[in-house]
C-alpha cells in the first residue's frame, strides 16, 4: 500500500472491461463518493485556581484523553499511535497480495502460461513496443493482453486493433496493478495453455515494484530520452526485473546518451539484468527481443 497515495483503498474506483464489450467509446467519469464523519464529543470539566481540568475529545474515532492541571498540577497526554497503524495496514496488504500472486504463478505454471510483467515510466513506449510485437509474432505464438491505466481504453483499443485477446483494468486512484485484478481479468480472457501473458502495468517506477503479480518473468523499459541514471533514481524496480529493454535506440544520434553508463548503473543495482537495446519504432534490435521470447516459452514448456 502507498502511504502517501492511498492506492490500497478498496474503494479506489477499479474497472476491468473488454474493449470488444464497449459499443460505443466515450469518456466515462467515475462517480465519486465523499463520505466525511465527524462525531464530535466533548466534555470539558473546569475549574481554576489550582483546580483541575478534565478534557476527552472523540473525533472520527481517534480518541485523546487531556489532564490539566494548574499553578503547580500534573498534566496527561495519551495519543493514538498512527504511524503504527499504517505501518501494519500496509505489511497486511502486501502479504495479501503476496499470497493472490502465488495463486495466479500456480495458474499460470499448471497451464504453462508465460506471464511477463511490462513495468516502466510513462513515455517510454512500452505500449509501442507491445503493439509491434504483437503484430510480428502473432502468427507464430499466442498471445493474451491486460492492459493498466489509471482511466480510458486508450491502450486496450490498440491491442484490440492488432487482433489479440485483451482486458483493460482502470485502476481509478490506483497507480499500479495487483494480483487480484490480474487475477479477476485473466478470467475474463479465458487464456488458453501455451500462451504468452503480456501485462502492461501502469506507468510508474516506483509502486509497481513492491507489488508481485504472480509473473514469470519482470521487464523494465527504460527508453533513452530517460536519462542513463534513472536506475539509480529508481533501484526498486531495476532490482526485482529480470530484463531491461532500452528502447528507442533510434534517437541516440540527437540525444546527449551514454548508453553504457546506463547499463553500468543497472548492473550496480541488480547485476543479473539482462538487457535488449530496440527502436519499437523503427524495428532495429526487435530480432533479439523477439528470439528471447520464443526460446523461453519452449524453456516453459
Amino acid at each position: 500500500m502507498c502511504g502517501t497515495c492511498g492506492c490500497g483503498s478498496e474503494k479506489n474506483g477499479v474497472v476491468i472491461q473488454n474493449p470488444l464489450e464497449i459499443k460505443t467509446h466515450q469518456h466515462e467519469h467515475q462517480n465519486h463518493e465523499h463520505h466525511h464523519s465527524h462525531e464530535d464529543e466533548h466534555t470539558h470539566e473546569h475549574t481554576h485556581d489550582g483546580h483541575s481540568h478534565n478534557h476527552e475529545h472523540n473525533h472520527d474515532g481517534h480518541s485523546h484523553s487531556h489532564e490539566h492541571t494548574h499553578d503547580g498540577h500534573s498534566h496527561s497526554h495519551e495519543h493514538s499511535p498512527h504511524k503504527k497503524k499504517v505501518l501494519e495496514i500496509e505489511q497486511d496488504i502486501l502479504q495479501q497480495n503476496d499470497i493472490m500472486a502465488a495463486r495466479n504463478k500456480g495458474y499460470f505454471e499448471a497451464k504453462s502460461i508465460f506471464a511477463l510483467n511490462l513495468v516502466s515510466s510513462p513515455g517510454s513506449g512500452k505500449t509501442a513496443l507491445l503493439e509491434r510485437t504483437l503484430k510480428d509474432l502473432k502468427e507464430d505464438l499466442s498471445f493474451y493482453v491486460i492492459e493498466g491505466d489509471q482511466q480510458t481504453l486508450n491502450d486496450a483499443n490498440r491491442i484490440a486493433a492488432v487482433g489479440i485477446p485483451v482486458i483493460q483494468i482502470n485502476t481509478g486512484k490506483g497507480c499500479h496493478l495487483e494480483s487480484d485484478m490480474v487475477y479477476d481479468a485473466v478470467k475474463k480472457l479465458d487464456i488458453s495453455d501455451n500462451s504468452i501473458l503480456m501485462i502492461e502495468n501502469v506507468g510508474n517506477l516506483v509502486c509497481p515494484s513492491m507489488f508481485n503479480l504472480g509473473e514469470s518473468k519482470r521487464v523494465v523499459i527504460i527508453s533513452t530520452t530517460e536519462g542513463e541514471d534513472k536506475p539509480l533514481k529508481y533501484p526498486d524496480m531495476f532490482h526485482t526485473s529480470d530484463i531491461c529493454i532500452i528502447n528507442k535506440i533510434d534517437l541516440m544520434p540527437y540525444l546527449q546518451f551514454d548508453l553504457a553508463q546506463l547499463k553500468e548503473n543497472a548492473l550496480k543495482v541488480n547485476p543479473h539484468l539482462q538487457f535488449f537495446e530496440l527502436s519499437a519504432t523503427t524495428g532495429d534490435g526487435m530480432e533479439a527481443w523477439y528470439q528471447w521470447l520464443k526460446e523461453s516459452r519452449i524453456t516453459l514448456k
